[in-house]
């Protein structure tokens, strides 16, 4: 058998410098030049035989986090394929972007933050509608949040709290990390959220007095929480709750601003990495290509937080460097290329 002529990092480096074209045929063409130049094939290839899980990533992001501090965050976002027709794991979700329901995969990120790095450790697609056979076994988002915070107490985690959306709020999830994990949970709530106030009835959360500093009622179905009232300048009110009933605003302010790196994790793996503009096809490459996407992800974050130079930055840089490179070889001319 013939040997690979690529590897992972052979990928993972052209998605670190690759601009805007993040495909297969792309990342041939920015090989160097001479007979043993791997073709198309090679990468799409490459995609194929990665593993369909996410060892990988959680190998190289051990090494940048500590595992009994920091908070751990939780979310999803919906990769855009507005015109795929036959792209694996490609449905209709909700793209807070578009705030519509838009064609994508939908990728769930567990993301681990201090609150300078954002160092993404686990990820799941939803493929429920594969079933069984899917490369995630056909699970909703629900049971993948709770697999996902399982494998991450079975890996040694010890976070101070675990900080998520509204839609992550069933009780099935809120017991798992309070009951079970026995970690803290920080939490957005919908705004019809019922809560009982006053030992009387189940209300919804708007239509309580919430002081700054909070207040503790309780949660139908679950127990006591604290919950939080936030309003910003444009009179948007957000709901916060946690089963720490001894937190202050102050501490409420940092986990939302520490729960909102995971949004700019989301606009860095689109914007820098190209998660979502592969065009290979079938389910097992496209978890290869979000899998080596995030790896490069976590190499412009670490180079962001050690050197001051943002994920754009780094990436100019690279071109920078092949233009120096090209300019300083006096052989070299336009018609030799």
């Amino acid at each position: 058998m013939m040997p690979a002529k690529i590897d992972e990092f052979d990928y993972i480096n052209f998605l670190v410098a690759a601009q805007r074209v993040f495909t297969c045929t792309e990342a041939s063409r920015s090989q160097p030049e001479g007979g043993s130049r791997p073709a198309h094939d090679a990468f799409t290839r490459l995609l194929q035989r990665m593993p369909p899980d996410t060892e990988a990533l959680w190998s190289e992001a051990k090494h940048f986090i500590k595992m009994d501090g920091g908070v751990i965050v939780m979310d999803d976002t919906t990769l855009d394929k507005p015109y795929s027709q036959k792209i694996g794991l490609v449905t209709y979700h909700w793209s807070g972007k578009h705030h519509d329901v838009v064609k994508g995969i939908n990728l769930i990120t567990t993301l681990w933050t201090d609150g300078k790095r954002l160092i993404p450790c686990d990820f799941r697609v939803y493929d429920k509608p594969m079933g069984e056979n899917g490369p995630f076994g056909g699970r909703d988002k629900n049971e993948h949040f709770r697999d996902m915070l399982t494998v991450a107490r079975q890996r040694g985690f010890r976070p101070r709290y675990v900080v998520f959306d509204s839609w992550y709020t069933a009780l099935d999830n809120l017991k798992l990390i309070g009951r079970d994990l026995g970690w803290r949970w920080f939490a957005r709530m919908k705004s019809n959220c019922l809560v009982n106030p006053n030992d009387s009835e189940n209300v919804p959360i708007c239509s309580i007095k919430i002081s700054a500093e909070g207040r503790v009622v309780h949660l139908k179905g679950y127990g006591f929480v604290k919950v939080f009232k936030s309003v910003s300048k444009n009179g948007d009110v957000e709901y916060y709750a946690t089963d720490h009933l001894e937190m202050m605003d102050k501490e409420c302010e940092e986990l939302s601003d520490q729960g909102w790196g995971i949004e700019i994790y989301h606009r860095g793996i689109k914007q820098c990495c190209g998660v979502e503009r592969s065009q290979v096809r079938t389910a097992v490459k496209q978890i290869g290509h979000i899998t080596l996407a995030l790896r490069a992800f976590i190499r412009l974050e670490i180079n962001r937080v050690n050197r001051g130079m943002s994920w754009y930055e780094s990436k100019i840089s690279v071109i920078r460097g092949a233009v120096r490179s090209y300019l300083s070889n006096p052989t070299y001319t336009l018609a030799n290329a």
